[in-house]
């Protein structure tokens, strides 16, 4: 999938780093849109049947010679209005979408439409405002606090969590051979979550132990629009009809919103106090919380922890042993897992990261132009006018050949020594790696607590087995991974 049109596989200098060449030629942005309606739905099939998600960018690529080009993104009609895009799919162009001066944030999360307010409270919650509108500043603000204020809490809650999730994946594979680590991982997510805003067990709650079910349920009706089921059976037709062409009404999940609603709500009470003396209504705050803990934090650990374990299995012993060797020594010099113990682990951070870069958990931004500007690529400049929607895929910019060697692979110490400065172009949370969560900016404000968790759940992993073997495929959300195999630790048999 590497994103350079004309480049192997190998790695030479980017072309511009983030300052491009001023001499790079000016062109005309190529592709088109197709007929009215027609167009839209064509490339819909492409996306979606016809050619699949990444031939469909890259198949674009190779007939435009370009990774900057003009298509239309689904849903299309009659669900989204617009489906025109300009996409960006390298490493130098993609990061325009995360500078608020050029590009306007508004409604743009999950593309070219904007579920009903509502999934989320009748309200428009902060992952869709731009920081140019004055509450964004205000939500942003008390989410940076609320998870400062746990900061001492994500190591000591998290190791209780995995504990649970590990003993359970040893139950479920020495019952059945195998064992479904998504689904036991989405379960330890929702609860670590709810727990650490709420101080309380969602089993103690009217949530008991649906919380995990409740938010995929109330996640898929959001993003149906963007999702193939990928049933045999099912013709393409009529998934189309069904998924991509009206949105799915809010009804089916009103009852489990409210559970979920109502578990926050009376599990919060000194959060929603401090909420509402900056201003914020008891109820919008409390929408706010269920849509940052469902579907910021719980779906984007429902697509990374997968994703993490699925290429670490794949990765093989040999990196195994390099992780147990590595955590092992400085868990043990540090008398323990802490933040100053994790920071020395130079491998892990690396493995994160890498899986973090090859594939992200959220691949799509967009932004709209909010004035008219000139975007470079490795080999040329595209002028962009102001109102025209920008799409980035992620996995492309991440996997560009200009910027890293044999970007296809999995190469766990990727990140390590000099490897560092390529974090700059690593982008999952909506932003550099190398920056900061801001009140000004769309980047994640729980980046560096995802991060963190990441590598957690690994050193968990190697202080209890040596190694693993999984099955892997494809979901709805990221990647499925099966548990065929773990190898206990020495230390710990």
């Amino acid at each position: 999938m590497s994103s350079s049109p004309s480049s192997s596989s190998s790695s030479s200098p980017p072309t511009s780093g983030d300052s491009p060449p001023s001499n790079l030629p000016l062109k005309k942005i190529p592709g088109d849109y197709g007929l009215p309606f027609l167009g839209p739905i064509r490339d819909r099939y492409d996306y979606f049947y016809n050619q699949g998600k990444d031939e469909f960018f890259q198949s674009r690529i190779k007939k435009y010679n370009s990774t900057i080009f003009r298509t239309n993104m689904p849903p299309g009609p009659f669900i989204a209005r617009n489906p025109k895009v300009i996409a960006v799919l390298d490493a130098i162009s993609f990061p325009v979408l995360f500078d608020t001066t050029k590009v306007k944030k508004k409604n743009v999360l999950d593309g070219t439409f904007f579920p009903s307010t509502a999934f989320t409270g009748g309200h428009r919650v902060c992952a869709y405002l731009d920081p140019s509108e004055p509450n964004h500043a205000v939500f942003k603000g008390w989410f940076l606090s609320l998870l400062a204020a746990r900061h001492n809490k994500f190591i000591p809650l998290f190791q209780n969590s995995l504990s649970h999730l590990f003993a359970n994946v040893k139950a479920e594979l020495s019952k059945n051979g195998k064992a479904d680590f998504n689904t036991l991982s989405d379960d330890t997510s929702f609860s670590f979550v709810f727990t650490l805003f709420c101080d309380r067990s969602p089993s103690d709650t009217k949530i008991g132990s649906d919380g995990s079910k409740l938010f995929t349920k109330w996640l898929f009706l959001q993003l149906a629009p963007l999702i193939t089921l990928g049933l045999k059976y099912l013709p393409n037709f009529l998934e189309d009809f069904l998924l991509h062409t009206f949105p799915l009404p809010f009804c089916p999940v009103k009852s489990a919103y409210k559970r979920l609603y109502d578990g926050y709500y009376i599990s919060t009470s000194e959060i929603l106090d401090k909420a509402e003396k900056l201003g914020i209504q008891r109820d919008e705050a409390c929408h706010n919380l269920v849509f940052m803990a469902g579907f910021n934090a719980y779906g984007g650990m429902k697509a990374l922890f997968p994703a993490l374990i699925k290429w670490v299995a794949s990765a093989g012993e040999s990196l195994h042993r390099r992780l147990a060797n590595e955590i092992r020594t400085v868990v043990e010099s540090e008398g323990g897992v802490t933040f100053s113990a994790l920071n020395k682990m130079s491998l892990l951070k690396s493995v994160v990261y890498e899986a973090m870069r090859i594939e992200p958990p959220v691949p799509f931004q967009y932004g709209k132009a909010k004035v008219d500007m000139v975007v470079h690529s490795h080999d040329a400049a595209y002028e962009i006018k102001k109102g025209e929607m920008i799409f980035g895929n992620q996995p492309f910019a991440t996997k560009d050949g200009r910027v890293f060697e044999n970007p296809e692979e999995f190469v766990g110490d990727r990140f390590v020594g000099d490897g560092e400065k390529l974090l700059k172009y690593v982008y999952w949370s909506n932003g550099r790696e190398t920056d900061e969560p801001t009140t000004e900016n769309k980047q994640c404000p729980a980046k560096d607590v995802v991060v963190l968790l990441a590598r957690v759940l690994l050193v968990e992993f190697i202080l209890r087995y040596d190694t693993l073997t999984a099955e892997v495929g494809t979901l709805l959300l990221g990647s499925s991974v099966t548990i065929t195999s773990l190898t206990k630790a020495e230390s710990t048999a």
